[in-house]
């Protein structure tokens, strides 16, 4: 198109080449310490998952921070070309030995449009000429440099960045919301079931998990909720899989985003998938739970959904939704240090059925439920929003990247 003009990414650059991150491994999260920024950090659409981020305190780590301008892509494994464009506001970040950073000289581009050019048809293109069969190729610093990008000139580059940047300002405005929310939805769990503050002025008796308010008991996660196993329809026949049918979740889906709360995964199953499979389908507000490849994904059904064997799930029977999602929450780690298995470690559904649980009186579970459910449907609202802000910037991207739409009407 006239006036745009072929660069390579190296020479936008400042210094003219990536650099790798710092082979320092990861630490428990500490608020005095760096935190380290690595490819599981980093969603498909660039966005931070900040549920599992770690800390890093090696000697050389100051020199591996992330500076405004800074673009930092995945070199290795499936994620390979999945890319982070640096903000100041997201924090302080050290980037790790499997990202390539390039520092962009604002001067040769508007830094912001390589952040979106990452999340065009050409960039994806250009990533998957790299895939080796099954598995996605390695990208080295030197490869990403040379590669390629079409630039249109500097003030429809700007006025581009300027109307995506108020999609993506709308999207993390509302994850600001939701992670306030969340916070104190944690508070309030806390405060009821682990610190006991309302019920202090009461009697409290002993128990295998310590002093509890009277007419509470220690039972077991069966107790509260329905255990349920997910299953898999065999993937050698087609049929049994579909775009436009039973909601099917696998870990892997929640592993891309995940959510707090899920209607549906990448693919569905038929009817036909379903009855020649081990899935069950659960309702709305069925507290939905990783067992395996990792132990620990959490998320709360938005409607009817089933999964696959890499679940056990909890439907709602005593406790309600809030209380099992927390519990889970809580009770995570120690569910992990039981699990068991050669090849990855699992948590089956014995061990989940017959776990320790607290069991509070009904009335005051139903209390936490009536006090807690607003933040959720706020929460759950908040993502609604998200997803349609994200189709919108998603149809608009494509389009406004490759000059297909749009960009006569910039340069008028």
């Amino acid at each position: 198109m006239q006036g745009w003009e072929t660069y390579r990414l190296e020479d936008l650059t400042i210094d003219g080449k990536g650099h790798y991150g710092i082979g320092a491994p990861a630490l428990d999260y500490d608020v005095n310490k760096l935190t380290y920024l690595r490819i599981t950090d980093i969603n498909d659409d660039g966005s931070l998952n900040y549920s599992g981020l770690k800390s890093v305190d090696a000697p050389e780590a100051h020199k591996y921070l992330l500076r405004e301008g800074d673009i930092v892509f995945a070199r290795t494994g499936n994620s390979t070309g999945r890319s982070y464009f640096y903000e100041p506001s997201d924090g302080q970040f050290v980037f790790a030995g499997f990202l390539i950073k390039f520092s962009i000289d604002p001067a040769k581009v508007n830094p912001r449009f390589l952040k979106y050019y990452t999340h065009s048809k050409p960039y994806y293109e250009w990533v998957q000429s790299f895939d080796t069969g099954a598995t996605r190729g390695n990208i080295n610093a030197q490869t990403y440099g040379s590669m390629e990008i079409n630039l249109p000139p500097r003030e429809v580059q700007d006025r581009l960045v300027d109307i995506l940047s108020s999609i993506d300002d709308k999207i993390k405005l509302n994850n600001r919301i939701n992670h306030n929310l969340e916070e104190q939805a944690q508070a309030l769990y806390r405060s009821w079931f682990l610190d006991f503050e309302p019920f202090k002025d009461g009697k409290f008796v002993d128990s295998e998990l310590g002093m509890i308010p009277e007419g509470w008991r220690v039972g077991t996660l069966s107790e509260l909720g329905d255990i349920v196993a997910g299953g898999t329809p065999s993937k050698a026949k087609p049929e049994y899989y579909t775009n436009n049918g039973i909601a099917w979740l696998t870990p892997k889906d929640l592993s891309v985003k995940c959510n707090k709360f899920t209607s549906k995964g990448e693919i569905d199953i038929t009817e036909i998938g379903y009855k020649n499979s081990s899935a069950k389908l659960m309702p709305r507000g069925a507290v939905l739970f990783s067992s395996r490849a990792p132990i620990g994904y959490i998320s709360i059904a938005k409607g009817d959904i089933c999964t696959n064997q890499g679940f056990k799930s909890v439907v709602p029977k005593y406790a309600g939704t809030a209380y099992l999602y927390y519990w889970l929450q809580e009770n995570t780690d120690a569910i992990e240090a039981q699990a068991s298995g050669s090849t990855f470690k699992e948590a089956s559904g014995s061990l989940m059925k017959s776990f320790p649980a607290l069991i509070p009186s009904k009335d005051v579970l139903d209390a936490f439920e009536d006090d807690i459910m607003p933040i959720l449907k706020e929460q759950e609202n908040l993502e609604e929003e998200n997803g349609h802000i994200e189709q919108l910037r998603d149809l608009l991207l494509p389009r406004l990247v490759s000059g297909e739409w749009l960009f006569n009407n910039l340069t008028c």
